[in-house]
């Protein structure tokens, strides 16, 4: 048995989203989801039966919630906060609860990738990215989100975030990534790159700006057999960048 849990002062936090009166899941909800994670997990539960006794339905989740070990709590957590019961329209709340669980408890996520991700490249763009602070923070919500497995469109926005970040700080300008494709070029060929490549550079931006606009803008379908694909080549862009920033100077 794993001994340790995600502590109760969040267990509460997440209780108040889930148990909402108003948008937050039903009391025969809470209890047949978590009886069902308890009969899967052989745990007993003090409130296995609907109605709760001598209880609000958060006060039941709650409760409930800390018969389970923190890689289970982590589980239902994370899977109501998408139950087939909420509306598909997106709530703010559900997804900052999301979001604070899976970056303050990843140790209960299991520790398995969202797929095979180039974990070397990633590193070595984190670490090219230092000493631009407001891209890497861009940066590695995208990632957080991606080794969560969540919030895709939102990951898809945070790199883009990442990238013109990073070229509005290169390039000393606040101009959006569709903007910046001539000043891009020049900065490549003054930096010592090739014309060839600025010019390849420039198109590859240019659509990937245009991927973006299509996933990231709008509200889209996310096919999440691309994200790797964009999530590296965006890694490639920024990690090129900085070294020719590096080498300039």
């Amino acid at each position: 048995m794993f001994d340790e849990k995600i502590p109760s002062t969040f267990l509460q936090y997440a209780t108040r989203i889930l148990g909402d009166t108003k948008r937050g899941l039903t009391g025969r909800v809470i209890i047949d989801e978590t009886a069902a994670y308890a009969a899967e997990y052989d745990v007993q539960l003090p409130h296995p039966m609907y109605p709760p006794e001598s209880s609000s339905k958060r006060q039941a989740l709650l409760e409930n919630l800390m018969a389970f070990d923190g890689p289970q709590q982590y589980r239902i957590i994370k899977e109501l906060c998408d139950h087939s019961s909420f509306s598909p329209v997106p709530n703010k709340d559900r997804q900052e609860l999301k979001i604070r669980l899976v970056t303050r408890y990843p140790q209960f996520a299991g520790g398995a990738p969202a797929s095979d991700i180039n974990e070397t490249l990633i590193e070595e763009t984190r670490h090219w990215l230092d000493g631009q602070k407001t891209a890497l923070e861009s940066y590695n919500s995208a990632l957080q989100k991606y080794e969560a497995g969540i919030f895709h469109r939102n990951l898809l926005d945070d790199l883009r975030l990442a990238l013109e970040l990073l070229l509005n700080e290169l390039l000393g300008n606040n101009k959006s990534l569709e903007n910046q494709l001539p000043a891009l070029g020049n900065f490549i060929k003054d930096s010592g790159g090739s014309k060839e490549l600025a010019n390849m550079f420039q198109k590859l931006v240019e659509y990937y700006a245009k991927y973006q606009n299509s996933y990231a803008k709008h509200d889209s379908a996310v096919i999440e057999e691309e994200i790797e694909f964009i999530f590296e080549i965006t890694s490639s862009f920024m990690k090129h960048l900085v070294r020719l920033s590096t080498e300039e100077t």
